[in-house]
């Protein structure tokens, strides 16, 4: 018989699980770099998934010495990225389906996110979904973000549940590391890399995409 999941809540990570805006960012600041003539712009940026904002920079900085143009690089890729941002954000798949089925259901959730309250607002406005959410617990709430407990133990307190109740889906092992060591039931969904085994060992389940998410959430969770 399969393990039944007793589950309160579902917190979900934001860049990359529901908004397809880490492509964005990774083709926006590898373009730059490259631009500006820095080697290995590619996998420098793949190391940043998941991290904050002010945690890459100064990986950036730390990479490339202490010269590094950092406000220079910043404009050059906020100019990109705002450009490929016009047409709107795409969701990832299946997350209508997820949401519409948590708010059918009236299970809480909250977005959990290691971007600011503002990127946050904006980047579930370009999505289409920012008036689903009334909780959203973002860097702005915590002074340590992932890989750190601290965002899913909040989103945990202020939805009033046990973090050991929730199911956080997240995209990235900096994420799966936060719900993990907040007692989370972690779901994976990967984005751009896949996990590594200690990530998977931190999982619950990996899983190809939101609507698999939802189809486990029904048989292991009754949604």
């Amino acid at each position: 018989m399969t393990e039944q999941w007793q589950v309160e809540a579902v917190l979900l990570d934001m860049d990359g699980t529901l908004v397809d805006t880490e492509r964005v960012y990774i083709t926006s600041l590898t373009e730059v770099l490259d631009g500006f003539g820095y080697p290995d712009a590619s996998a420098v940026c793949l190391s940043m998934i998941g991290l904050p904002g002010p945690e890459c920079q100064q990986l950036l900085v730390d990479h490339y010495g202490a010269d590094f143009p950092l406000p220079k690089i910043n404009r050059a890729f906020a100019e990109k990225r705002d450009a490929m941002l016009a047409d709107g954000l795409p969701l990832k798949p299946g997350a209508v389906a997820l949401l519409d089925a948590l708010r059918l259901a009236r299970w809480p959730m909250a977005v959990v996110t290691s971007s600011s309250q503002r990127t946050a607002d904006a980047h579930l406005t370009l999505g289409g979904i920012r008036a689903r959410f009334e909780l959203i617990v973002t860097r702005d709430d915590v002074a340590r973000g992932k890989p750190s407990p601290d965002l899913y133990l909040l989103a945990a307190e202020r939805l009033g549940v046990a973090p050991r109740a929730c199911v956080a889906v997240e995209d990235s092992s900096v994420g799966i590391a936060a719900a993990a060591a907040a007692g989370a039931i972690a779901l994976m969904v990967p984005d751009l890399l896949q996990p590594n085994d200690a990530t998977r060992g931190q999982c619950a389940a990996v899983l190809p995409d939101l609507n698999a998410v939802l189809a486990l959430l029904r048989e292991r969770a009754g949604l």
